[in-house]
């Protein structure tokens, strides 16, 4: 009889430690318990959420001139432009180009703009705002100043006349063409007209945001000049554009993902 009692009483203590054990087992973990804490939002963050690319401006305070003109050029592979500019100064500017990193958050860029000097910015909709050394806003009563603004696809190209410096590659000296080569921009009336180094031509265009440009009804004159083989590649390429870029004053004529096609720069 006490056997049993005494088997009985360790088969209670078993199934006892069992449950206990098992309760103890579906606790959560430390880490589970945590895993609710915020973290970046990768999928909304400036670097995905933001069409960044493209050219800022703005002058920013400066102590002992006018100002500080500065433009800063990004482009979607990584890479960047930026020139500044002393107002008041003797001086053509300095232009750094090189590629920007974007932190953790997605929400700041830094440019290497030398092997020893870097430059802060926090991006945002259609504006990039100047950080001090330690990638903070800067405060204040000039702190408003202290922006670069998205310009305009628009402004960037249209109403200026470019004129044609590299074809397909090869550099064009205008003293070798019989006309000067040039394109511009109407944008009144929507018209692109110009010069393929013989004739006139014009047509219509349309910029399609993000760097994205159509030609169209493209016509020219029938004058016959003693070297037609520029102007018949210029005419080729006006067909087969869909995009361009400026930088550094350098308009680019560009097909999908091909190398530059043409190159022009503002007279």
């Amino acid at each position: 009889m006490k056997t049993k009692i005494y088997l009985l009483s360790l088969l209670f203590l078993a199934f006892n430690c069992k449950d206990k054990t098992e309760t103890k087992d579906a606790s959560p973990s430390p880490e589970l318990q945590n895993s609710s804490e915020t973290v970046p939002d990768s999928a909304h963050n400036s670097r995905n959420a933001v069409d960044y690319n493209g050219t800022y401006e703005g002058i920013l305070p400066c102590a002992d001139c006018e100002g500080i003109k500065t433009t800063v050029t990004l482009l979607e592979d990584g890479t960047f432009s930026r020139t500044i500019q002393y107002l008041g100064k003797e001086n053509e500017g300095t232009t750094n180009e090189g590629k920007f990193t974007w932190n953790d958050e997605g929400s700041v860029i830094t440019l290497t703009t030398s092997p020893n000097e870097t430059q802060m910015y926090k991006v945002g909709e259609n504006i990039l705002f100047h950080l001090d050394k330690e990638g903070n806003r800067i405060e204040g009563d000039l702190a408003e100043r202290y922006t670069l603004k998205k310009a305009s696809e628009n402004e960037a190209i249209e109403n200026k006349k470019w004129v044609l410096f590299e074809l397909l590659g090869k550099e064009i000296n205008t003293e070798d063409t019989p006309k000067q080569a040039f394109m511009l921009f109407n944008s009144e009336q929507s018209k692109v007209s110009g010069n393929n180094s013989c004739n006139s031509f014009s047509g219509s265009y349309e910029l399609k945001g993000n760097g994205q440009i159509a030609l169209g009804n493209i016509a020219t004159t029938k004058m016959a000049c003693l070297n037609m083989e520029i102007a018949a590649s210029f005419n080729d390429v006006l067909n087969k554009i869909d995009n361009y870029t400026v930088k550094d004053g350098v308009l680019h004529l560009n097909k999908s993902k091909m190398a530059t096609l043409a190159k022009f720069k503002l007279q």
